[in-house]
């Protein structure tokens, strides 16, 4: 059960995220059938974390700049799915394709050739669309 502040908040981070992303979320928050009644919750939490909380903070990092530390981040990690959105929100807020390509010089350096050649292949994947 959410609150009307809660689903403000939730509609306000799907509106950042489309403004971001380009395209709306609720595709991919939908639940399954297998999935328990609280992934639900987990889904708006972390949609409001992101979105809601963290991307609009832009006093100190512009969207611009946290955008590309969140390419370096993902790929580090080498979650791939979630850096395909984040070189998509980094690609439409400016961000070039030579900085992108900066931040993989980067990567490589610091978290290994492997992690940053796996990653590139998504962002040579993202360039193409």
């Amino acid at each position: 059960m959410t609150t009307d502040e809660e689903d403000r908040q939730f509609a306000a981070a799907l509106d950042e995220a489309e403004r971001m992303l380009g395209f709306r979320l609720e595709r991919f928050l939908g639940a399954t059938e297998t999935e328990p009644a609280n992934a639900a919750d987990f889904k708006r939490l972390a949609t409001v974390q992101a979105f809601g909380a963290a991307w609009p903070r832009t006093e100190h990092i512009d969207t611009r700049t946290r955008a590309l530390i969140s390419v370096t981040i993902a790929a580090t990690l080498g979650v791939l799915e979630p850096l395909r959105g984040q070189l998509r929100i980094a690609l439409n807020n400016g961000v070039t394709r030579e900085e992108v390509v900066e931040a993989f010089i980067q990567i490589s350096a610091y978290a290994g050739a492997a992690r940053a050649f796996e990653s590139y292949g998504i962002a040579a994947e993202v360039f193409a669309e």
